[in-house]
């Protein structure tokens, strides 16, 4: 059977099973984890991809069908949901980013504030206070403050751009974000609304000047070319810092290209360029070199200003960072009697930001430059009340450090996408802090995290912050409250 011919989605989930099925005029229901849309047929869950939204009537291609459920891929709409609003960028649905350009702002926050609520419920089988309400973003274009592009020697091409060279497919050199589930193809990036401006001049005269020039952008599967990635940060005091990552020295080429940069876009304060021979990306255990300027980037969090190296991690909406760290610090309750506990702490800037309400500030991280610029950021600040430890939680906090550096009346944790290993959820329940603010970029991993930790604590809080608007991400905090049978 054809089921592409015309048949409708009454077929049953036993005939789904042959590959290359097509569901028709399929109604889109909500919404589900990681930006999946979510529709019903007899009585399984179908997950779709394709920049859908609910209203919207579909037919999907299936990738995968299992017992209970179902995924594919839009390839066909019928009607267009009445909530859907005009993506405002050109490279919507090609890019990758930006996913929910689609649907107006209050629908997304709607939808992450109850993904916030469905994880903490359906992972974490936890009791939950009500809510509040998810703090929007003011700025929902131009909110970022770093962006990493990628060259590659190979442009992905949209369909249209392969029929307006008559089905051929050339190949051309790109600057711009990975296609998604393809690692070697670059979309050549035109206008980003992600960043402010010079962000867009700044990519298009690099390019620009290195096709005019020959230069070679890399390939990634040969592992051969110059030119590798472009990071460029913008920060709200101003400051602009571009790193540019290519393959191997090449003197003369390389101070053409950035003094050409430099006389394009005054604005630039400090320019580095980073030797990558790798065969990945990573520069973290590279050395990036000053071409111009101080080598480094001051950005402000209220009245405290951080410095961010080529190689810092920071907070990438410096807007919403401020508004996140002032939901920690009100979830801490700091009197100015307390010791708190700043662990993955990265360059200190949480534990910065509440030092002023707490006694002592006592920052744990594992990656020691980051401690190095944690250190250095405090002092920059004037903060005294605040020390920094390289190092694992579960091997530093002993009783010798508790000893030295007191127990913790708060403990603030924001670990990356994986939450935290389950050694140190053991070791906060062996600690047993009055309190814990647990500040998470997966509310999933942190759902898990926190029904490992029900059995001494009560969640007390709940409060989702939007980092990045037309996305699907979420960060969401809670407070933590040790119970008092215990």
């Amino acid at each position: 059977m054809n089921y592409e011919a015309g048949f409708s989605i009454s077929i049953t989930f036993a005939a789904v099973r042959k590959k290359n099925v097509v569901l028709e005029n399929v109604p889109v229901t909500a919404y589900a984890a990681e930006g999946k849309a979510l529709a019903r047929h007899d009585g399984k869950v179908v997950f779709i991809e394709g920049g859908v939204v609910p209203g919207d009537v579909v037919d999907v291609r299936l990738g995968k069908n299992k017992k209970d459920w179902a995924e594919g891929k839009v390839v066909h709409f019928h009607s267009y949901s009445d909530k859907r609003v005009t993506p405002f960028c050109q490279h919507f649905g090609t890019c990758g980013g930006c996913k929910w350009q689609m649907l107006p702002y209050a629908l997304q926050l709607e939808y992450k504030q109850q993904q916030v609520a469905d994880h903490l419920q359906r992972i974490g089988k936890l009791a939950l206070p009500p809510m509040d309400p998810i703090l929007g973003s003011a700025h929902t274009e131009y909110y970022r403050n770093k962006l990493e592009f990628t060259f590659s020697n190979k442009a992905y091409l949209t369909n249209e751009e392969i029929r307006a060279n008559d089905g051929e497919i050339p190949v051309r050199p790109a600057l711009g974000f990975h296609v998604p589930k393809l690692f070697d193809k670059v979309l050549n990036i035109d206008t980003c609304y992600l960043m402010q401006e010079p962000v867009n001049l700044i990519r298009n005269t690099i390019r620009e000047y290195a096709v005019s020039h020959d230069f070679t952008f890399y390939d990634i599967r040969a592992q051969q070319g110059w030119l590798r990635n472009l990071v460029v940060r913008l920060c709200t005091t101003g400051e602009i810092m571009v790193n540019l990552v290519i393959r191997h020295e090449d003197k003369p080429n390389r101070i053409a290209l950035l003094d050409h940069l430099l006389k394009t876009v005054p604005a630039i304060t400090t320019v580095l360029y980073t030797i990558n021979p790798k065969g990945n990306d990573s520069i973290f255990d590279l050395e990036p070199k000053i071409y111009f300027g101080k080598g480094y980037a001051e950005e402000k969090l209220e009245e405290f200003v951080f410095k961010i190296g080529p190689k810092s991690f920071f907070q990438t909406n410096t807007y919403q960072g401020e508004v996140l760290y002032k939901v920690t610090r009100d979830f801490a309750g700091l009197t100015g009697s307390e010791i708190v506990y700043d662990l993955y702490c990265g360059t200190g800037s949480i534990g910065i930001f509440v030092s002023r309400n707490a006694r002592k500030v006592v920052g744990i991280e594992l990656i020691k430059e980051a401690i190095d610029d944690a250190k250095e950021n405090a002092a920059r600040n004037n903060v005294n009340n605040a020390t920094f430890f390289a190092g694992d939680v579960v091997d530093i906090c002993n009783d010798e450090f508790f000893a030295q550096h007191g127990q913790p009346d708060v403990i603030i944790t924001d670990p990356p996408r994986a939450g935290m290993h389950e050694k140190l959820v053991n070791k906060l329940l062996e600690i047993g802090a009055p309190k814990i603010v647990y500040v998470s970029c997966n509310p999933a991993t942190q759902a898990r995290d926190l029904a490992l930790l029900d059995s001494l604590y009560t969640v007390e809080k709940v409060q989702p912050v939007d980092m990045f608007p037309h996305t699907h991400h979420i960060e969401n905090v809670v407070l933590l409250k040790k119970r008092d049978n215990n």
